[in-house]
């Protein structure tokens, strides 16, 4: 098999996300009720990082991070549980900015991110516990296809 010796960069940002997150999935195989946050295009993506932000007042839960290989989420053995992270509880306010930026990369896991995904795979995100405001996941990578 050949080795590809040319370096290869991405064609294009890639800036996505899914729903609003407020629903609890306690499954930890990627089934259930989850939100596709990034698709990679026909020659695959990387992803560079994934943010959540909380919209409003929230209980404490879990974000976590499944990788699908582009399968249905439906099947446990297509998807694979990756990153997790607590998110605080949160109390929405009008005048100061107290609802915190949870971001992967983290300072416990500074390898998970950059992932370089083949084509057709899929992050996808779950809550473990249900949230009144809800979370907002975006994923901020690149595209190699157009």
């Amino acid at each position: 098999m050949a080795i590809n010796t040319t370096p290869v960069y991405s064609k294009s940002g890639q800036i996505s996300w899914g729903t609003v997150l407020t629903t609890a999935n306690t499954a930890v195989d990627g089934t259930g009720t989850v939100v596709t946050l990034f698709t990679a295009g026909a020659d695959g993506a990387r992803v560079e990082r994934i943010r959540s932000r909380a919209l409003g007042t929230n209980v404490a839960t879990v974000l976590r991070i499944f990788i699908n290989n582009g399968g249905s989420t439906a099947v446990a053995a297509n998807n694979a549980l990756y990153a997790e992270m607590t998110i605080a509880a949160t109390t929405i306010s009008q005048v100061s900015a107290l609802l915190t930026t949870n971001e992967f990369p983290n300072t416990l896991d500074t390898t998970a991110f950059p992932i370089v995904l083949p084509a057709g795979y899929k992050i996808t995100a779950t809550i473990g516990t249900s949230v009144a405001a809800g979370l907002m996941v975006t994923a901020i990578g690149s595209s190699y296809t157009e």
